[in-house]
């Protein structure tokens, strides 16, 4: 070979070999970081070029798809979407994805790997791609009555199925219509911009990501502390517990809502029916922060539960003192925990102290209707022993007999209940909670938590948790219960 063409073959060589290295460079280096470019045009009309698999309630779509006759071919649309916002987000042209659409984008889309055979069959059968179905946990009725009780008042519910953590519903309020926000019109724009700067924050899931003070609803864990640690035994036994008394290391006194009712040296029960933050503040300070926060984090606290949503995590504090644990034994102070929080430990005292971890999603199946993936229930923690959430069990059920729990009685039924009046700083309305639960001859098929956040049009002596969150609960009971 003369000399020039070897000039040329080494040069065509080169070019050919640095050819190859930028195909691979942007190929399998870059890939990914090309493929989600906001300016990648190709990718948003794949992802919008065929309908979408369905999200399923009570064996029915809450979702579907539409033509739009753009080149994103198709948009999402929602039933019932204010009702079921919190439960499957929002899958937008223009915004993205949140909550079950987002964690389940793939198989809902069909590129999920584990549809590769199922998209290799339609290839030789001419079938169009098609997505997968998320069934979801949540009964329909139980999301009915939780989304109607809260009405127009801001606030959230949970009810779990204590056997085995499945989420029944899942409600937040003031909510919002996914579907208006499903495309990339101006009208989507402009229903978007209004969400974002709605004060109520419609948007915001109140259920799972917002944390409150849970009140006097965490009596119930205090108790459980309290026996379990041996600080007291018998239910019915008196208490140490002085009416007024005096945080340690202060000159103020723990206050009882309701100054007329038998706190002093009340025994739990009756502290519980009464709700008399003198004998559990006591007992919480007595068995000290550490003992306090141990079992708190039985229930689930200091942690981010999966629902396969990420939840927010409720939080019983580290360094504090006596008086301040004092305070989180009754709900308030620095203690904050989310409405799924607040279910889960009055699922676990229904459970017979076994909390189950909660998940909302039954099953993925994919465009044939066969099971890709199957959830099986697991136990999260052994929170107190059988014997000790029996006895927190009769507290809750002579609560709603006999107490401030009568809100959430219903016929032939066995119901446990709490109130739970919340404070808040200077110039915030105190937060409604009521806990309750339903036992029947095959163990507790429900338990719920509600939150009500008044707004001023409700006035102070009117906000309680038996009159604003009572009623919502006794409803989503007689809902899983077919009452």
């Amino acid at each position: 070979m003369n000399k020039p063409v070897r000039h040329i073959a080494v040069f065509t060589g080169i070019l050919v070999l640095s050819l190859l290295v930028r195909a691979t460079w942007v190929q399998f280096v870059r890939g990914d970081e090309l493929s989600n470019h906001e300016k990648n045009r190709r990718v948003a009309i794949a992802s919008f070029s065929q309908p979408r698999g369905d999200i399923i309630v009570g064996g029915r779509p809450v979702t579907g798809s539409v033509e739009t006759g753009g080149d994103l071919k198709y948009k999402r649309t929602f039933t019932d979407g204010k009702m079921y916002a919190p439960v499957t987000g929002f899958f937008s042209q223009g915004y993205g994805s949140s909550y079950l659409e987002g964690v389940n984008n793939k198989l809902l889309s069909g590129t999920d790997d584990r549809l590769f055979f199922q998209r290799t069959a339609d290839m030789f059968t001419g079938k169009k791609a098609r997505g997968g179905d998320v069934v979801t946990t949540i009964d329909p009725k139980a999301q009915k009555a939780a989304y109607e009780g809260l009405g127009d008042r801001k606030g959230a519910v949970v009810a779990l199925d204590p056997r085995t953590g499945k989420i029944l519903a899942l409600a937040s309020t003031p909510s919002y219509d996914p579907s208006t926000i499903a495309g990339n019109s101006k009208q989507d724009k402009a229903a978007w911009d209004a969400l974002q700067k709605d004060p109520d924050k419609p948007m915001n899931n109140r259920a799972l990501r917002e944390t409150y003070p849970p009140g006097s609803t965490f009596k119930i864990v205090t108790a459980a502390a309290a026996l379990e640690n041996g600080l007291y035994s018998d239910i019915n036994a008196p208490t140490d517990s002085p009416d007024p008394w005096t945080m340690p290391g202060t000159v103020t006194r723990l206050p009882n809502q309701n100054p007329l009712a038998p706190c002093k040296n009340a025994s739990l029960d009756v502290a519980m029916q009464n709700s008399c933050n003198t004998v559990y503040g006591k007992a919480s300070s007595d068995l000290g922060r550490d003992k306090m926060r141990a079992m708190a984090e039985k229930f689930g606290f200091n942690q981010e539960p999966f629902t396969p949503v990420r939840a927010s995590a409720s939080t019983f504090p580290k360094d504090i003192n006596k008086s301040q644990t004092a305070m989180a034994g009754i709900g308030q102070g620095s203690l904050t925990a989310t409405p799924l929080q607040v279910a889960m430990m009055t699922a676990a005292i229904a459970n017979d102290g076994k909390l189950m971890k909660p998940y909302m999603v039954e099953e993925l199946r994919d465009p044939d209707l066969k099971t890709v993936e199957k959830h099986k229930p697991e136990v999260m923690s052994e929170a107190v022993s059988p014997g000790i959430a029996k006895k927190v069990q009769q507290m809750m059920e002579d609560t709603a007999t006999k107490g401030t729990g009568k809100a959430a009685l219903i016929d032939g039924v066995t119901v446990g209940g709490k109130t739970g009046t919340a404070e808040r700083g200077a110039n915030q309305k105190n937060l409604a909670w009521f806990i309750s639960y339903a036992k029947t001859d095959e163990g507790s098929p429900v338990a719920v938590a509600v939150m009500i956040d008044p707004d001023d049009s409700v006035p102070d002596d009117e906000i309680s948790g038996g009159k604003l969150a009572g009623p919502i609960a006794k409803k989503v009971m007689e809902a899983v219960l077919g009452k």
